[in-house]
């Protein structure tokens, strides 16, 4: 089964967890919160899509040379993923933050207003995912994580 031979992209899918679940103890050191949550969203330190990415360019690299078109490929998808993370995501992010503060003034004020208190209960509004990119370091070092473990397990391939 050559599928378990591929060292690119089990390098990539190591990379991917790696960055996800190392987030945990990363936030409990920084904030001395403790929130497993993080190992399965979006956002945060290290960016587990450019660990990836990088991890797969890295490994692609290493198998096929840095001169091969398979590699100029994915250094140019590693970029435009890393780029994103950085840049649209981290934006829609920040507009998230943004409506949930104008929703909750807007409760505010409707749960304040005369008359208001004898109408029914209304439901909770799911809140946007704020935490939808990366900042350029949370990126970079997500970066630095895929090259790292790629050229680590490489010997175990």
């Amino acid at each position: 089964m050559e599928l378990f031979e591929n060292f690119p992209l089990w390098v990539a899918l190591i990379a991917i967890t790696f960055a996800q679940f190392v987030k945990v103890p990363l936030h409990l050191i920084a904030t001395k919160e403790f929130k497993p949550g993080l190992a399965f969203s979006t956002g945060g330190m290290p960016s587990s899509h450019s660990a990836a990415v990088t991890a797969l360019s890295t490994g692609i690299g290493i198998e096929h040379g840095v001169t091969s078109g398979l590699f100029a490929v994915s250094c140019i998808f590693a970029i435009i993923i890393m780029f994103d993370a950085t840049g649209i995501r981290r934006q829609a992010g920040e507009q998230a933050i943004l409506l949930n503060m104008l929703a909750k003034d807007f409760h505010r004020f409707v749960s304040e207003a005369k008359g208001w208190s004898k109408k029914g209960e209304y439901e909770k509004q799911k809140e946007l995912k704020e935490l939808l990119g990366h900042q350029p370091i949370e990126v970079f070092f997500g970066g630095l994580t895929g090259i790292i473990l790629a050229f680590l397990l490489f010997p175990l391939f």
